[in-house]
Order: structure tokens, then sequence, then C-alpha cells
């Protein structure tokens, strides 16, 4: 039997934010999606994302929802079978960007929301491609769906998110990192990182991708998705007898 995967879509975004990964991977797997807009922090946001989840699921988070990932791993690790990360870093946030993050906030609360969310996703967030402007409007139209109360929420989230490196290092599942090779926001070397703390953790970078490898290049994180969600369910370290 395979199982359920749970999508947490990042900051601003909806289900469309994986909807290449859902059409493809919905054929053989239950897909529930959880979009993190309850609560004003990472923990409020994984038990209100927990409350409704199946008895037992893969976890697929992209930044926001990555961090709520980890943290639905410190809560109730047992549920999950296996978790893919994309664009998620594991540490709390740097003063600096939570200081930009700030006036992010100031400015959706003035009624500019669409000012908010083109500073949370400039266009450098992404590779130049024919479909980037594409990418931005998506973020766009995601972004005013949920409205400045989503925003604002998500935000302070992310300002106050713990570091979950304690939760990585003793997480015994399968773990998949998935970074986009030109991603200024997550970058690489943080992901490898990440990869590097799982016990049974893998990277795999997608070329001529950003912070939204998801929709740069949907068909190559459907295709790691894919294969990591049909890999071994259990991984044990072979013990040497002794001689």
């Amino acid at each position: 039997m395979t199982d359920p995967v749970l999508f947490i879509p990042g900051i601003l975004s909806d289900a469309r934010v994986f909807l290449p990964q859902i059409v493809h991977l919905g054929a053989k797997h239950a897909v529930h999606i959880a979009t993190p807009a309850q609560g004003e922090t990472v923990e409020q946001m994984s038990e209100a994302v927990l409350a409704t989840a199946p008895a037992k699921f893969a976890l697929v988070g992209h930044g926001l929802g990555g961090a709520v990932a980890l943290d639905i791993l410190r809560r109730d690790m047992d549920r999950v079978t296996r978790v893919a990360l994309i664009a998620t870093d594991p540490l709390a946030e740097a003063p600096a960007i939570a200081a930009a993050r700030e006036a992010r906030i100031v400015a959706a609360k003035s009624g500019r929301l669409k000012e908010a969310i083109a500073g949370e996703f400039p266009a450098e967030s992404f590779v130049p491609n024919p479909w980037r402007p594409e990418i931005m409007a998506l973020l766009q139209d995601m972004g005013l769906t949920l409205g400045e109360g989503v925003f604002m929420r998500q935000s302070r989230a992310l300002q106050r998110r713990p570091d979950q490196q304690k939760t990585i290092r003793r997480a015994m599942l399968p773990a998949l990192v998935i970074a986009g090779e030109h991603d200024p926001i997550a970058p690489v070397r943080r992901q490898d990182f990440t990869a590097a703390l799982f016990p049974y953790g893998k990277l795999v970078t997608i070329a001529e991708a950003g912070h939204l490898p998801m929709l740069e290049q949907p068909e190559a994180v459907t295709a790691a998705l894919e294969e990591f969600l049909n890999g071994p369910l259990m991984l044990r370290q072979v013990k040497r007898k002794p001689v």
C-alpha cells in the first residue's frame, strides 16, 4: 500500500504551488494539502496540520511548509513515513532577515499587500526563463487570495521559527532535501547542510531553478519525489558481526 502524501505549501502559497506534482503523484497516492494559515507560530501551525492529517503519511514541505513539516517530526515522528523538504532552512531566522521581513509586514498592514508579496519573492528569486512572469503572477494571485492576515501570521511564524537541528538528527526515516541550483533565499549550501544532518538524508539539486523548483522545473522535481516515495520505507544501518 502506498503512503498518503501530505503537501504543505510555503508562505503566500496554496495547493497550486505543487500542482504539477499533485497531478502526477495523485495517480498512485492519496494526496492531502495543508496550507499553514492557522496560528502565529510554527508550533501552532504544525498542531493544526496534525489535527486533520492521516494516521500515517509522507510529508512534502516548501519553505515555511518545510519548517512546519520539521515541527511535525518533533511532535509526532511515528506518524511520518518519510519527509521531503524543498527550499527549507532548519535554523532559526537570522536577525537581519527577520528585520527585512518586518518591513513587509508593515507594508501588508498598511494595505500594500501586493508590494509585500513582490518583496517576499523578487524576480531574482527565480531563474530567468519564459515562464518566470507567469510564476510571479501566480504568487501574486495566491497571496492576494490568502490575504494580509494569513501573510502576517505566516511572516511572524517564520520570524519565530525554532532551530530544528536536534529534531533532524533523531529523524530515523528516509529524508529528501530538494534545492534549486540558483536559490538565493535558501541556498544550496544550507540545504546540503540540512541533508547531512539527517541520518538518512539525501540532497537533490535541481538545475536551472531558483526558490520554486516545483514550478520552475516541475518534471525534475516530480521525478525526484516519485523516486523517493517509491524507495525503501525502512532504512537500517548494517552492523558487522564480530569476527
